[in-house]
């Protein structure tokens, strides 16, 4: 395999915490324990450390910029089908998993309020130390209508959102050789990083004509934490946006590289192995995984759309006839087709609550998951 830089411009806290848990498994880990040290070891990783991550332009020190930041008005047409799921499940509390920035918090509370629900109670579950404290400070004037939480409720009665959660979350890299398939992890060489694959009984949840070569990722942890969040939704919607696929899409042979990314300084590339603790690792979602994993939890999948076709359901194109030419340009890159309007995805699901939710009540694709 071949090998990666070498790794001296990573905090030698990081360098020494991640070679350190290789050593105590034998020289190797597998990459989503890799991953997620990279992105969570507390106080080093990516999303725990203090370096920007969420702006505008590179000039800003941010690596990349969520659509929060580039519209007010998505929070405003998300906050359309927040209030229904609240009104639908008789409840006054939103959940926001991984608030980044705070700007969805900030926007989801103005707009509830200006809709008639001052009231609402919004609760924010962060790891990252860095990320709270930041929030805290935008947040401020909402008073103790905002808490933040260490760990996920074990009763959520109320609408939950994540906004670019789930891509996040460390994935198992898959390598297919032709014949047989290999796990692929992490190792040292001469000093660097580099890949090394070994035989596993790991697959794809899809039989593909997989291309010899092929590499691929399986998002057990993704599932896991979907798993978890419908056990404990006892009463209302969880709504969550990201960038993937369903499945029959995302395993396509065409897609033989996979979908792992990293992003610095609004620069996109491959190699996770460099830069460590510097840059976001990510990988697309798959959206039927997602699915199975609520209703495997007795939820009821409520809608599937891109973002897009959600946003405009919600009411965005008469929100930006109202906005300033300036606004109007930053919306629109929100649904046109070729920057996040069909990439990004919008899923939905519900517990002990009946609803029809107006983010979906036209081009729905739960059929197509």
């Amino acid at each position: 395999m071949p090998a990666a830089n070498q790794p001296d411009s990573v905090s030698s806290p990081l360098t020494g915490l991640i070679e350190k848990a290789m050593a105590e498994a034998g020289g190797w880990l597998p990459f989503d324990r890799f991953m997620a040290l990279a992105l969570y070891a507390p106080g080093l990783g990516y999303y725990a450390n203090s370096g920007p991550k969420f702006g505008l332009l590179p000039a800003s020190g941010s690596d990349f910029v969520t659509a929060p930041e580039m519209s007010p008005l998505f929070g405003r047409a998300l906050a359309v089908q927040v209030r229904q799921g609240l009104q639908a499940s008789g409840t006054d509390t939103v959940f926001e998993f991984g608030a980044g920035s705070g700007a969805l918090a900030e926007q989801l509370l103005d707009a509830l309020a200006l809709a008639g629900r001052p009231a609402t109670q919004y609760r924010i579950v962060e790891l990252s130390a860095e990320l709270r404290a930041r929030q805290q400070l935008r947040l401020a004037r909402f008073g103790d209508r905002v808490q933040w939480l260490d760990v996920l409720p074990e009763r959520i009665e109320g609408v939950v959102v994540g906004n670019e959660v789930l891509d996040a979350m460390p994935v198992q890299l898959l390598h297919f050789d032709g014949e047989q398939w290999f796990e692929r992890g992490v190792g040292r060489d001469d000093g660097a990083w580099v890949w090394r694959d070994l035989p596993t009984d790991l697959r794809p949840p899809l039989d593909a004509p997989f291309v010899p070569g092929t590499v691929t990722e399986i998002h057990a942890q993704a599932r896991a934490w979907t798993s978890t969040l419908a056990q404990r939704l006892l009463r209302g919607v969880a709504i969550l946006i990201d960038y993937g696929f369903p499945e029959a899409e995302y395993y396509l042979p065409q897609r033989h590289g996979g979908t792992l990314m990293c992003h610095r300084a609004h620069q996109a590339d491959t190699d996770p192995l460099t830069d460590v603790g510097l840059k976001d690792i990510t990988a697309h979602v798959d959206f039927t995984g997602i699915a199975l994993a609520a209703q495997g939890e007795a939820c009821d999948v409520i809608g599937y759309t891109s973002q897009a076709r959600f946003l405009v359901n919600c009411g965005i194109v008469e929100m930006m006839q109202a906005a300033s030419l300036p606004e109007q340009v930053m919306a629109q890159r929100l649904i046109t087709e070729h920057e996040m309007g069909e990439l990004f995805k919008v899923i939905a699901f519900s517990r002990a609550c009946d609803i029809d939710p107006v983010g979906f009540s036209a081009g729905d694709r739960t059929h197509r998951l």
